[in-house]
């Protein structure tokens, strides 16, 4: 019963924001990089780190924990650049750490329980449970569906 587009199996690449785990779908990435200064962008959005150069494409580049109303990342050596398409768009994210990349069973994904009011349920499409702890599965289309991101010349 299984279709192309969900299979029995998440193909993820887990990453840290703070003390949080979190994870997209390894399709979504086009490459993880270290960290770099971008170029900023005046009257960008707050979690709009600025732009940057990949091989020749201008890409924005986004602080996903202030995104995501956490506190902004703090960058250290240990912090990465995950390349990856939101939507139709092409960005760079900045993340702590880049933790693993994993394949989980579909059933170890489990809805965010509706105690939650407070939290924006449109931007995670669940919690994986893993022997490491557990994972808030992102969507990135609908994290960014609605932002004005700088888009790409």
């Amino acid at each position: 019963m299984s279709t192309p587009a969900f299979s029995n199996v998440l193909e993820i690449i887990a990453f840290r924001l703070g003390e949080q785990n979190f994870c997209i779908r390894t399709t979504a990435v086009r490459e993880i990089r270290g960290w770099a200064p971008s170029m900023p962008i005046p009257n960008a959005p707050g979690f709009v780190l600025g732009v940057m150069n990949l091989r020749g494409n201008v890409i924005p580049t986004i602080d996903l924990a202030h995104r995501l109303g956490m506190a902004p990342a703090e960058r250290n050596e240990r912090s990465a650049i995950v390349v990856a398409e939101a939507g139709s768009v092409v960005i760079g994210l900045l993340v702590d750490q880049v933790t693993d990349m994993l394949s989980v069973p579909v059933s170890q994904l489990q809805p965010v329980p509706e105690i939650f009011t407070s939290f924006d349920g449109r931007y995670c499409d669940g919690i994986i449970t893993h022997e490491t702890g557990m994972i808030c599965f992102i969507n990135l289309a609908r994290l960014f569906e609605n932002d004005e991101i700088p888009q790409a010349a």
